[in-house]
């Protein structure tokens, strides 16, 4: 990813830590699978972000490294699901394995920061090693496609532009009973990029065993330039052409 080189050098310098430049390509970065249902249709990103609370940084940001972006920031810099100003919008989720790759948010801030449409995203897929098996969602005006990337296969376009967690392999019974990744996708095959169902279970998870919950649902209308972020009973518009900073603060765990 040679064209963010610049991007990390700049804002390794703003770091007052040794090894700041490793620290921000996240190369150690703890392993995570965050139980995500996501869905591309008609121009259209629609996605739920569950994980335990104290893990998730929870900002909002528009930036302008090599071209405008607005996305969820985590770690830093990089994003779990954001769009840039050419209409492009891209969302992740994933299942728990690990291998030599890149971080899988520092691949999500790279295909917003270099590509136009789903197309041209899909194609550098193909020549980025990824650490920890995901399932990215990407959206532009006329197509939308889910594409299964990890250290353990190929880059692998999906039957369809709709994903849970998991992927091409069997799911266990111990895997369903903790994260309803089978029923999430039925679910969201059936609902469509309907709002009001990710705000309803089985989309909308209460606290888990692990602490893990709906953190926000988010709809991405990447050829406007908009994204509607969402909780129940509650909702903030940000777009390229008026974004407000400001903060909210929401309840969790109450379903619609």
């Amino acid at each position: 990813m040679p064209e963010l080189v610049p991007v990390l050098d700049r804002l390794a310098g703003q770091l007052d830590r040794p090894e700041a430049e490793a620290f921000l390509t996240h190369a150690a970065l703890r392993p995570f699978s965050p139980s995500c249902t996501q869905i591309g249709q008609n121009g259209t990103l629609l996605r739920n972000y569950d994980l335990p609370p104290d893990q998730c940084e929870g900002t909002i940001v528009s930036s302008c490294f090599l071209r405008p972006v607005i996305g969820m920031q985590d770690v830093l810099w990089v994003l779990l699901d954001g769009m840039n100003d050419a209409g492009l919008a891209v969302s992740l989720g994933g299942r728990s394995v690990y291998g030599p790759g890149f971080a899988i948010l520092i691949v999500v801030r790279y295909l917003l920061e270099t590509c136009d449409t789903v197309d041209e995203a899909v194609g550098r897929l193909r020549f980025l090693p990824v650490a920890v098996p995901q399932n990215l969602t990407l959206v532009d005006p006329m197509k939308a496609v889910t594409v299964f990337v990890g250290p353990d296969m190929p880059p692998t376009v999906a039957p369809d532009a709709c994903a849970a967690n998991h992927q091409h392999l069997p799911v266990t019974d111990e895997q369903e009973r903790a994260l309803r990744t089978q029923e999430r996708l039925r679910a969201i095959r059936a609902a469509g990029a309907d709002v009001a169902a990710m705000l309803k279970p089985p989309l909308y998870r209460s606290v888990d065993e692990q602490g893990s919950r709906t953190l926000y649902t988010a709809r991405y209308r990447p050829g406007e330039g908009r994204v509607t972020y969402y909780w129940p009973g509650e909702s903030w518009q940000q777009s390229f052409g008026d974004f407000a900073p400001g903060s909210r603060t929401v309840t969790l765990g109450r379903a619609s």
